[in-house]
């Protein structure tokens, strides 16, 4: 019998076709038909909060998964009874960074930092401190003053920058520093006892870089933007990671490799054993031919 296989992703420009690039007709499709495989556990790991999740499984018709990693890491909930419950214990696991301050506090730790501008009440959480800033800014200078403000109250933070392309606005979230998409999905491994050579992530952008570039065995969607791509695997080379990362091209199954037709390409990749189950549920599939980077 086929070992469990714990399939996480990214959503926006991810799973989700919502960048500039077309989707691949029948991705979606038979990521679907992949997922509903009772060897297949979906996890969705995305920057959105639970809300948003949510308004993105209607709108874009996509299957109900059995964990959420939401808020860029600093929220998990399992919904294998098909409620959203809260996994109690990943807070309990990343509160004590913050060194029993809360997100208001270190909002007033941070508030007159110039070209800081708080996000909406919505996008903000327990564990998780959201900002935007102009993409012209001097991100690191920003980075050492946030740390000089947090180091001497004991608390230690994550910080993740990245970019909204349809906004043309800078994204900044600062978490507890245990709280980020790798440790959650390490956290959530860890809870299920799957092995490594199991588990797969699919990513798109600068809040993904953390496990692109990790032994997690992980795609980079066709359709990310080229800077991404090349920080990945200076990121993946450095960690001595580079094998566990694996960069869709397209021409697998027909598709093009955007969106859930990278997904499916990486799990073609890492996971051949379930290349039966892509082939049997993609329309009329070409000979299968795997591209090399």
């Amino acid at each position: 019998m086929t070992e469990r296989l714990l399939l996480c992703t990214d959503l926006d420009r991810t799973l989700l076709p919502n960048g500039a690039q077309p989707e691949s007709p029948n991705a979606r499709r038979v990521f679907a038909r992949l997922v509903e495989r009772p060897e297949v556990t979906l996890v969705y790991v995305s920057g959105r909060d639970r809300g948003l999740i949510e308004v993105a499984i209607r709108n874009y018709r996509l299957p109900l998964p059995s964990f959420a990693i939401s808020d860029v890491g600093s929220t998990l909930y399992d919904l294998r009874d098909g409620d959203w419950q809260l996994w109690p214990r990943w807070h309990d696991h990343i509160a004590p960074d913050w060194a029993g301050h809360n997100r208001v506090q270190l909002a007033e730790l941070l508030g007159n930092i110039d070209l800081l501008r708080p996000q909406e009440v919505a996008k903000q959480n327990t564990f998780k401190l959201s900002y935007y800033f102009p993409l012209h800014v001097d991100q690191q200078a920003i980075d050492e003053l946030i740390e000089q403000r947090l180091r001497p109250h004991g608390i230690a933070t994550n910080r993740i920058w990245s970019v909204d392309e349809a906004a043309g606005v800078g994204l900044l979230d600062i978490m507890p520093r245990s709280a980020s998409k790798l440790h959650a999905v390490e956290f959530l491994q860890a809870e299920l006892g799957v092995p490594s050579e199991r588990i797969l992530f699919a990513g798109d952008s600068g809040n993904d870089l953390q496990v692109l570039a990790s032994a997690i065995p992980s795609v980079l969607v066709a359709n990310a933007m080229s800077d991404v791509a090349q920080l990945a695997i200076e990121q993946a080379i450095t960690a001595g990671n580079r094998t566990a990362l694996y960069l869709a091209l397209g021409g697998v199954l027909g598709m093009n490799g955007n969106y859930a037709a990278g997904i499916l390409e990486g799990v073609a990749h890492f996971q051949p054993d379930l290349l039966p189950v892509l082939e049997e549920a993609t329309p009329d599939p070409p000979v299968l031919q795997l591209p090399t980077e």
